[in-house]
């Protein structure tokens, strides 16, 4: 590609970026997310293509802190192009409110370019670009004030907002944050004043303390004024009349009390921004990395002709309302890739509504690849995708609620494991293991789920199992063996030869369900034991029972009250142990397919075949299991540049 076309490219997606910027935000919301000031440098980008690759770097990087620490920086790149970032949000801010407001912010600098660098406040965050180290500084030319000229105020107010902003420059500095509010509420409320102060938290406390001073000398300015803020190089300052202060939200069945902040429309950009650069720019730098991928691509285009094209597509403002504006009351669990609440909507259907946050290009593909693979198929054992969203802030599923939510929250628990008794777990188990066989086995597309695991599956009012979760769904065509992708997963469910080698089939799935009927029977959890280098697994302790005849042993407590007395259910129970040790040989051609697990499970005189060792059992399997350590450690580390996607999400569904 020659330099002039790079460059065209390049020009070419910040245009399309800037456009999609000014079409889509129309109306402010919350005043926490008002954009107050955007500044762009006068220096040219020296090379459009380096830049653009470290522009597109660093807010992944910035995207991924804000995240968990709600204040990030980051440095990208040598030369003239290097780039330097920082961004934080103010200190009354929960880690959703910083979500959303960052997700407004990051839209306004693709505005910029061709420029180099840039800054923005927003009334509840702020964030800076430059290709030099700025985290020491404090103050600049730049440095300006906002007065809200509405409303004229009496001397008295005049001099109460002077007194707490005075109290504000001590108070920020004792905070390790560097984060100051206060309030004075007049007689009536008419001399209320309500201040709040922030500094970077690069800076030192002295940078601090005179960023903070100078602040307070422009902010009186703004007196007798009802509204005042300071934008200063290091710090932001805000005076006000009205009660702008964020409000941590209190769990109660009150709506009022209970809604976390109605979510603005404007942050719809932040999700359609940063999406289309992802897919345009890994487009541009390597054209390969689309010709290889799957059928069935994941470009964002694709995915909103899908929504809009179909039934599935849901308002996000029917969805909020129908979770009572995401009451925390509401709130059903909780995982890396968003939360999950119970909805009711108008009509009066229940519906579980998955609320995710796209921080990273990955999470897309996850969506897209849900939205794609369930609702292309229907089968009594899946759950039901009622529709979707990706109009909003973040992009939504709705799901069909299933009132007993899933498997793990019964098997692993010695109080609610008693009300799955016998019959009703061996029903769980012949459930999943018909819907396997479908998504193996349809006639459109064979379907690897590859997360089988007893929080991926979902109970109704009468303990029916439906599987669920089908962002790590794959499909491919009858006349392919295997596929070779990413290693995705959960440890502990994952197949040892796909672990090794990430060639994936159909057996990756049968060891997964191997490992999950062992757990319906037995009540331990797979991945329970994590304190030891070897400890045995649940598949090598199910195996040492086996072959000394003693599996009655491992049987969960709370069904032995119901197997001895019924000898039927003691050979059930025996009989679940067996398959599930078919379905976890360590040599995937012996494994079984699913219909043949289906056929075992439901004749009752046919003999089993004698099952071999499962994986880990010797010294000489371990290194599997390093190699499964490894992938831990890149799980722990949450590093983006891992060729695992690994699992560990507890929520309803994931």
């Amino acid at each position: 590609m020659s330099q002039n076309m790079k460059k065209s490219n390049t020009t070419t997606i910040f245009i399309t970026l800037i456009l999609i910027s000014i079409l889509i935000s129309k109306s402010k919301g919350d005043g926490r997310a008002n954009i107050i000031k955007l500044h762009c440098d006068n220096v040219l980008s020296a090379n459009s293509s380096i830049f653009v690759q470290n522009f597109i770097h660093i807010m992944e990087i910035t995207s991924t802190q804000i995240r968990t620490t709600n204040n990030s920086t980051a440095s990208v790149g040598t030369g003239p192009d290097a780039l330097n970032s920082l961004a934080q949000c103010y200190g009354d801010l929960t880690s959703q409110d910083c979500i959303l407001c960052y997700a407004e912010l990051r839209t306004f600098f693709p505005t910029c370019y061709p420029h180099n660098g840039g800054y923005a406040f927003l009334d509840g965050c702020f964030m800076r670009i430059q290709n030099y180290s700025f985290y020491d500084e404090y103050t600049s030319p730049n440095d300006t004030s906002v007065c809200g000229n509405a409303t004229r105020k009496s001397d008295k107010f005049r001099e109460e907002t002077m007194r707490v902003v005075g109290n504000m420059v001590t108070g920020a500095l004792r905070k390790k944050n560097y984060f100051g509010r206060e309030q004075m509420v007049g007689s009536g409320g008419d001399d209320s004043v309500y201040v709040l102060a922030q500094c970077w938290e690069t800076l030192s406390p002295s940078s601090c303390r005179a960023c903070l001073e100078n602040a307070s000398v422009e902010i009186s300015k703004c007196l007798p004024w009802s509204e005042g803020r300071v934008l200063n190089t290091g710090c932001f300052m805000r005076y006000s009349d009205t009660d702008f202060f964020n409000h941590v939200p209190v769990s109660s069945g009150s709506s009022n009390k209970g809604r976390i902040i109605a979510i603005v429309f404007s942050v719809v950009s932040s999700v359609v921004v940063l999406t289309v650069a992802f897919f345009i720019i890994l487009y541009i730098k390597n054209r390969r990395y689309v010709t290889q991928k799957r059928k069935g691509s994941y470009d964002a285009e694709k995915m909103a002709k899908i929504l809009h094209d179909s039934n599935l597509n849901f308002k996000y403002s029917t969805v909020e309302k129908a979770t009572g504006y995401w009451n925390e009351s509401n709130k059903l669990g909780q995982g890396g890739f968003g939360t999950v609440y119970k909805g009711v909507l108008s009509d009066g259907r229940e519906i579980a509504v998955k609320r995710l946050y796209f921080n990273n290009k990955f999470r897309v593909v996850d969506f897209y690849n849900e939205v794609n693979m369930i609702s292309s198929v229907e089968h009594k054992n899946l759950v039901r995708l009622l529709g979707c969203s990706c109009s909003g802030p973040e992009s939504i599923l709705v799901y069909e609620y299933l009132p007993n939510m899933s498997l793990d929250r019964f098997i692993f628990d010695q109080i609610k494991g008693r009300e799955i008794v016998c019959e009703k777990r061996f029903n769980i188990i012949i459930g999943v293991a018909e819907g396997l066989v479908y998504l193996h086995e349809n006639t459109k597309t064979r379907i690897i789920h590859r997360d089988i695991k007893a929080s991926n599956i979902l109970l109704d009012l009468r303990f029916r199992p439906k599987i669920a979760d089908f962002g790590l769904a794959r499909s491919f065509q009858d006349d392919k063996s295997h596929i070779s992708t990413a290693i995705a997963g959960t440890l502990g469910y994952m197949a040892p030869e796909y672990l090794a080698h990430g060639q994936l089939t159909e057996k990756a799935d049968v060891y997964s369900f191997g490992v999950l009927i062992l757990e319906v029977v037995t009540g331990m959890e797979n991945n329970k034991s994590k304190t030891t280098e070897y400890t045995d697994s649940l598949t090598s302790t199910a195996w040492k029972h086996f072959k000394l005849g003693t599996v009655e042993k491992i049987f969960d407590p709370n069904l032995m009250m119901h197997i001895y007395p019924n000898i039927n259910f003691q050979k059930d129970a025996i009989k679940v142990v067996h398959v599930g040790l078919l379905c976890t040989q360590e040599d995937p051609s012996l494994r079984p397919s699913m219909s043949a697990v289906l056929k075992m499970l439901a004749k009752n005189d046919e003999p089993l075949p004698a099952p071999s060792n499962p994986p880990f059992i010797d010294e000489k399997s371990m290194e599997l299991n390093h190699i499964t350590q490894k992938l831990q450690n890149h799980s722990d580390r949450d590093d983006c540049s891992s060729v695992a996607s690994v699992s560990h999400s507890h929520f309803y569904p994931r």
